[in-house]
């Protein structure tokens, strides 16, 4: 392991003059400068950069340059391709991370499958659409994307379970950049199914966007395993790891699975379950105003709910969730204690700040959205949760299905 970068308390030591000198190249690409311009005076000037000064580097051009989320998102791409070839092999004196079933395992090996696909199959079929853009090259394309789009469950496990330990240890930066650049890949994809679906004979509009996805989801491949997994294995503990490979399954796995459950090769200790695991199995009483239950009627209770719920104290802190057997929405235990605003990505953040802001001030007491999303169609609701004197306790997220309701007619006075 590098001399910078030797152990979880070092992880922040970066060379500061050499942030100072990578700020200025990035700026520079900022004003339009041409990336082979840089790239010559990158190597010239700052030899190779280590992942944590990456690290450093976005979150300080965000919040000591004032450069905007989206614009960093941007040139994210830019340096991807200055730095490339020049970031510091970080060697490791023992690699659980190559076991499988250990999540960085599992990321790599499902970039490997999206990378298979993307540069081998959609890459041919792309290839003769060029050629003759007759429905049965279409429709073999769309099939690609169809099953491309099981990148949006790596890119969740990614954003709902690793970055939420990475902003444990003051990591936000990259993960607001990357969370940015994630929902444009699949906002690309979403839009490439829509052309081939109705297609309009603008076929030179289509590769291009074709071309323009395809090289995103190529660099994210590249910033996650040369970026942002180095730096997540230089500051998660083997506790830490673990939780995220046990929740994994909940959100599911693109286009390949482990083929085992990962054990961490040590010593055996004792199990003590964490806080959240002795409530949920505590036969004690919850004395409310209308009834007594216990946390085990309490819980399963609000689980056989057929809607997902979520509630936000306060401080905009997530402390609940409901988990039936068929949530809308993917939630892991990873967002607990985790601020809601960190559990969006940065381009609907603003409409969190505006909602909660409009509970606070109590212009508001409810508001209502709904979505089509797969086979469903969304109502969801947000509640301002009060007091009896009508102070601000936090927010109630209400999430269902009523696609099913919807198509309700007449009437049914007779049991089934």
């Amino acid at each position: 392991m590098s001399e910078l970068i030797n152990n979880r308390e070092q992880s922040g030591m970066v060379d500061e003059e050499r942030i100072e000198t990578l700020k200025t190249i990035i700026k520079e690409l900022h004003n339009g400068a041409s990336v082979e311009e840089v790239q010559a005076r990158f190597q010239d000037a700052a030899g190779d950069i280590s992942v944590a000064e990456i690290s450093v580097l976005e979150q300080a051009l965000m919040e000591e340059e004032g450069i905007p989320v989206q614009e960093v998102q941007r040139l994210c791409s830019v340096h991807a391709a200055v730095f490339k070839g020049s970031i510091q092999d970080i060697h490791r004196s023992s690699k659980p991370e190559e076991q499988p079933g250990h999540p960085v395992h599992t990321f790599k090996m499902e970039n490997q499958e999206i990378d298979r696909l993307v540069q081998f199959k959609i890459g041919l079929h792309a290839e003769r659409l060029r050629k003759d853009d007759s429905e049965p090259n279409r429709l073999k394309l769309l099939a690609d994307l169809n099953l491309l789009y099981d990148i949006d469950k790596h890119y969740s496990r990614k954003e709902n379970l690793l970055f939420p330990f990475l902003e444990k240890y003051g990591v936000y930066g990259p993960t607001k950049v990357m969370w940015g650049v994630d929902d444009g890949i699949r906002l690309g994809i979403k839009e490439l199914q829509a052309k081939l679906t109705a297609y309009d004979g603008n076929l030179e509009a289509l590769l291009a966007l074709l071309d323009k996805v395809m090289k995103e989801i190529t660099d994210m491949i590249f910033k996650e395993e040369h970026i942002l997994l180095p730096m997540a294995l230089e500051k998660l503990t083997e506790d830490e790891w673990v939780k995220i490979a046990r929740e994994s399954a909940e959100i599911g796995f693109c286009l390949t699975s482990p083929e085992q459950e990962w054990i961490p090769e040590r010593a055996e200790e004792p199990q003590v379950p964490d806080v959240e695991e002795a409530s949920s199995h505590s036969d004690g009483l919850i004395r409310m105003g209308t009834g007594v239950l216990t946390v085990k009627q309490l819980e399963t209770m609000l689980n056989h709910l057929p809607v997902d719920l979520t509630f936000i104290d306060d401080q905009d802190i997530v402390r609940y969730f409901s988990h039936g057997k068929e949530r809308i929405f993917a939630r892991t235990k990873a967002v607990i204690g985790r601020t809601v605003q960190n559990c969006h990505p940065p381009q609907s953040v603003h409409v969190v700040e505006k909602l909660l802001s409009d509970f606070k001030a109590g212009v508001k007491d409810v508001e209502d959205f709904w979505i089509p999303f797969k086979d469903k169609f969304v109502f969801i609701r947000y509640f301002a949760v009060r007091d009896e004197e009508g102070r601000y306790m936090g927010t109630l997220e209400f999430t269902q299905n009523i696609a099913p309701i919807q198509q309700l007619q007449g009437e049914k006075r007779i049991m089934s």
